[in-house]
């Protein structure tokens, strides 16, 4: 079977790169394992800290499901949002446990788009045919991996209704004025930048930046004030790590910290 899902690991960095670019790198049965798996070594393996997930080409990040195709998850009788694997991950549930972040170089429609979701960071390419969305209710059924749920808490409600009920797709400007992506930058610097934000948060502690992921995702089913109980219990814990005396003391000494996750 071609690799459908390309990974590469540099410098504590995964680059995962949806790889069917002549199907706009449409979700089919074997993208969707492909991904959770990559996935799954993002969030198992210590020597990765953060990860970087793209599209092949310049047309597309994922036009979301292969509708040409009958096992996709549009077509799947499984649970929403279930990408068959062989660990059964749900791909709407899934935590890799560590920052990843969207290059998102064309469109990003549908499951694509569900996929640029659960990244922590979004970036995008100066692709003026570019459309970012969820169209699924124009063709009779709603998102399947997270969309509704995601989208609201990624930008205000007034917007995310917007696209959610009528299927409004973004160009990349509109994205980066609703707040769906964080930054615009050239095609040919998208994937490099996305790789230098990535090689910057892997260089930090990295039971720091599980935490801090930890309660940004969790906050959201939380009052004001449990939130903040639970992020000063993960404050003490991160406190009493070897990390957390190595930032302050190489700063004092004027060198870079070595961080080493202990």
């Amino acid at each position: 079977m071609a690799d459908e899902v390309l990974f590469d690991v540099s410098e504590r960095v995964a680059t995962i790169t949806l790889n069917r670019p002549d199907k706009m790198n449409t979700i089919n049965s074997a993208l969707g394992s492909q991904l959770i798996e990559s996935l799954v070594e993002v969030r198992n393996n210590d020597e990765i800290r953060s990860a970087v997930i793209t599209g092949a080409g310049d047309r597309a990040f994922c036009a979301g499901a292969d509708l040409t195709q009958g096992d996709g998850p549009a077509a799947s009788a499984g649970p929403a949002g279930h990408f068959p694997t062989n660990a059964g991950d749900r791909f709407d549930e899934f935590d890799a446990k560590k920052p990843l972040i969207a290059a998102i170089n064309g469109h990003a429609l549908g499951g694509g788009f569900e996929i640029a979701l659960v990244c922590d960071l979004r970036i995008g390419a100066e692709n003026a045919r570019a459309r970012l969305g969820l169209p699924e209710i124009t063709l009779g059924f709603f998102p399947l991996a997270g969309g509704p749920m995601r989208l609201p808490r990624a930008i205000p409600q007034a917007y995310a209704n917007e696209m959610l009920y009528l299927g409004r797709r973004l160009s990349m400007e509109e994205a980066l004025q609703w707040g769906v992506i964080s930054r615009l930058v050239p095609q040919d610097q998208l994937l490099p930048t996305a790789q230098d934000m990535a090689a910057q948060v892997a260089g930090y502690a990295p039971i720091a930046v599980r935490a801090m992921k930890e309660l940004i995702n969790t906050q959201g089913d939380m009052t004001l004030a449990q939130a903040n109980r639970f992020g000063g219990s993960l404050r003490w814990i991160v406190g009493q790590t070897a990390d957390s005396k190595e930032g302050p003391r190489a700063f004092a000494e004027g060198r870079q910290p070595e961080f080493k996750g202990e």
